[in-house]
């Protein structure tokens, strides 16, 4: 992984990591008004592996098809999950590591998005949507899920501030006829 990649992974895990902290101080100010803010120089802001119990707990980054933590290590995000959650390169992911191996994701920190209208092709073995004058893939699990096929036309999500090479299937455009 490069220096600047990694680099930008770790800005977005410490921005997540702020905007839920931040979310966390308001909301318990809020409901209760004799809190004192003295437990915010107790809060960290660090990003790190951490262990909940017997479990372990990682931030990433999703890339498409896995998370991608702080140290660059990938970790392989269910397809069907992915497609179900709607994920789009550049969320941020909470996973946590079971003492029986399983592994649960959570999506913690999605990044804006832009929404198109594609028409669905294949790229060799992979499907892909071409929007805007741009190919971007697709989980196969998204196509089989929507029941799209080659030439259908569906709504994509992508991130508005990166230039993604994925895209997650919003909803299937049918027509009339079909």
């Amino acid at each position: 992984m490069s220096k600047s990649k990694k680099s930008e992974i770790i800005a977005k895990l410490l921005e997540t990591a702020e905007n839920n902290v931040r979310a966390a101080r308001e909301m318990l100010l809020g409901k209760n008004s004799n809190l004192t803010p003295d437990y915010q120089d107790k809060a960290s802001g660090s990003l790190r592996t951490s262990l909940s119990g017997d479990n372990r707990v990682i931030e990433g980054v999703f890339e498409g098809e896995s998370m991608i933590d702080a140290d660059g290590k990938k970790y392989p995000v269910p397809p069907n999950y992915a497609s179900k959650s709607k994920l789009v390169a550049g969320d941020v992911l909470k996973l946590t590591i079971t003492v029986d191996g399983s592994f649960l994701f959570k999506q913690i920190g999605p990044v804006e998005r832009k929404k198109m209208v594609g028409t669905i092709a294949k790229d060799g073995d992979n499907y892909i949507v071409v929007a805007g004058g741009k190919n971007y893939r697709v989980l196969t699990a998204s196509i089989t899920y929507f029941k799209l096929d080659i030439g259908d036309q569906a709504t994509i999500a992508v991130p508005t501030a990166e230039n993604s090479k994925w895209a997650t299937i919003e909803s299937a455009i049918i027509s009339p006829d079909a």
